[in-house]
């Protein structure tokens, strides 16, 4: 797609926002953002995706407008969301809903012992072991395998193995597998961000959503709220998807919420 098209198609998402919701009139709007791959650039490490000032400058900018509230709903663990965000009075759904911040105050969802990490983490270090590159990260309620850095015919291939090998113990245990960019990561079958929207928005109302995301986890938030009138669901990137719209990148994705506060301070 050219440049000149994918500004299109962005002023056409304006547009049709625009022209169904008048922002000054809402009585509260929401916007559900995840993080890696939508706000900020996929990276050899996870640590090294630390957001820019671009970044907490706008999402300072867009949660003070009037009636809005900003969530950052992502699968990252709750301390990394911490330390990023920690000046900015957002709420966070870190791990994917496993962990929540509101009013700066962190809480979980009641959540089975996590004994089952003792079972699972051996046959992770296995396959880190024997794919170059490939690394395991220990989250609060989750474990995950990170082929990112591997080279891509062996993680591809060992990915594959690696849910093959799973598939028995993930049964077994309550589990389940997230299948995800580079990444294959094991969790409670409770937790997911579709649950966690779900609460969220049943907890707090909103008379219009905006949900921007770019990975597998984020269908589930496009799922849920396909069925909302008042919401309008952003694909960051190619493949197929369920939200109602498409940005090409993650510069896209800044320049259309830039592009909101700006609208909204003329």
């Amino acid at each position: 797609m050219y440049l000149c098209d994918r500004v299109i198609n962005m002023r056409f998402i304006l547009c049709k926002m625009a022209l169904a919701h008048n922002f000054d009139k809402l009585q509260k709007g929401l916007f559900l953002l995840d993080y890696d791959g939508t706000l900020v650039e996929f990276t050899p490490m996870p640590e090294m995706a630390t957001p820019s000032k671009r970044v907490l400058d706008l999402l300072k900018k867009l949660n003070c407008r009037v009636n809005t509230k900003v969530v950052i709903i992502s699968g990252r663990g709750y301390m990394d969301m911490e330390k990023y965000f920690s000046q900015l009075p957002i709420s966070i759904i870190a791990e994917h809903g496993a962990m929540i911040k509101n009013d700066g105050h962190w809480s979980h969802i009641n959540l089975s012992p996590d004994s089952w990490k003792r079972a699972i983490y051996p046959m992770l270090r296995q396959f880190a072991l024997s794919c170059p590159g490939s690394f395991i990260e220990e989250k609060e309620f989750s474990l995950v395998w990170h082929y990112r850095n591997a080279l891509e015919i062996d993680g591809n291939i060992k990915s594959r193995e690696l849910i093959q090998v799973l598939a028995s113990s993930i049964s077994s245990l309550g589990l389940k597998l997230l299948d995800g960019n580079k990444v294959i990561e094991i969790m409670d079958k409770s937790i997911g961000k579709g649950n966690a929207t779900l609460k969220y928005i049943e907890e707090n109302y909103f008379d219009y959503i905006v949900s921007i995301g770019d990975d597998k986890t984020d269908e589930e938030v496009f799922e849920v709220l396909s069925l909302n009138l008042t919401a309008e669901t952003i694909k960051v990137g190619p493949g197929q998807t369920k939200a109602k719209h498409r940005l090409e990148n993650v510069d896209e994705v800044l320049m259309y919420l830039e592009q909101i506060v700006s609208d909204t301070n003329n």
